[in-house]
């Protein structure tokens, strides 16, 4: 029995919800730029690998990838962000349209677009080179007047903080999310989650929970963190993802657990946006969110045993 079997659902009837549901993906993009080669010296001038460089991929990281995994999923995404007004904007945007995303860049001149360089040889990474600068003011509060502007035609929303500036007016996009009755997801960053409150639900992965909320020693302790950040913070459900140990929904009806789908890890960059990515598709698509929550755990369970920035789609999503 599959998962779709499991959960009771039917493909035809899923698959057509996913394709009208529509979610909005605000956040930090950034390109993922992928050097692969191989290794066979070191170099005479310091005791590091010489890489000898034979392909190169461009991928799309951050918010974006959490756009791409809606799309590949079958639903409609639109993303907002801050890029410059660079070559790696056009790139990034050119990704976009390759995967029917929706595309709603705001460009700053005075940035560059965030790139992450990876070099890998024999599927292991070798250094990852960052070049990345904070939005304006200006151009964030042009953001802000888009956001309003389309936030009707979408059901729901999706707030990618990776830490880079982009969100700088997280509040005020939860309150006015809130006002016009949609969902409001947030993949959060940093130890400050005030930032966050109203939302309707925030996704922090185990490390990140345990930065805010401290260490526990067994379950009753991580309930009772869990359900004191989310009352705290008046979320509607907390959900903190796992690892290997799978994934955890707190609500005000109590926690639910469960284990981790994944059979291999192989690389797990990634894997947080598409827990997000398909949570919030499910759930502008009309599932529950115990049932989204399933969905997004055994889309993580595919990600992660793929390299890089990757995708889960629909079919491996139906068949697992």
């Amino acid at each position: 029995m599959n998962l779709l079997q499991q959960l009771g659902l039917d493909r035809s009837k899923l698959a057509a919800d996913l394709a009208g549901a529509r979610v909005l993906v605000v956040g930090d993009v950034m390109l993922d730029r992928y050097w692969f080669g191989d290794v066979s010296r070191i170099s005479p001038e310091a005791p590091v690998p010489v890489a000898r460089i034979g392909r190169m991929e461009e991928r799309a990281g951050g918010a974006a990838n959490v756009a791409r995994n809606i799309a590949s999923l079958g639903g409609k995404a639109s993303i907002l962000s801050v890029v410059g007004d660079d070559e790696a904007a056009t790139a990034l945007e050119r990704l976009m349209k390759d995967d029917g995303i929706t595309t709603l860049f705001k460009r700053d001149a005075a940035i560059s677009t965030t790139i992450k360089l990876r070099v890998v040889a024999r599927q292991q990474q070798l250094i990852r080179l960052d070049f990345e600068d904070a939005p304006s003011h200006e151009i964030l509060a042009d953001k802000l007047e888009q956001y309003q502007s389309v936030l009707a035609s979408h059901d729901v929303v999706i707030l990618s903080d990776y830490g880079k500036g982009g969100l700088t007016h997280v509040a005020r996009m939860i309150e006015l999310a809130r006002a016009a009755g949609k969902p409001v997801l947030i993949d959060p960053k940093g130890d400050d989650y005030a930032k966050y409150a109203g939302a309707t639900l925030l996704t922090p992965n185990r490390s990140e929970f345990k930065e805010v909320a401290g260490s526990w020693q067994n379950e009753e302790q991580l309930i009772a963190k869990a359900q004191a950040l989310r009352n705290q913070l008046q979320l509607d459900a907390l959900l903190v993802t796992r690892s290997e140990e799978g994934m955890t929904l707190f609500r005000a009806d109590g926690a639910l657990h469960q284990p981790t789908f994944a059979r291999e890890v192989f690389d797990v960059s990634g894997a947080g946006d598409t827990v997000i990515g398909t949570l919030g598709l499910a759930m502008a698509a009309g599932l529950p969110l115990p049932t989204a929550m399933s969905l997004a755990n055994a889309a993580a369970g595919i990600v992660v045993g793929k390299l890089g920035t990757a995708v889960c789609t629909q079919q491996e999503l139906f068949a697992s």
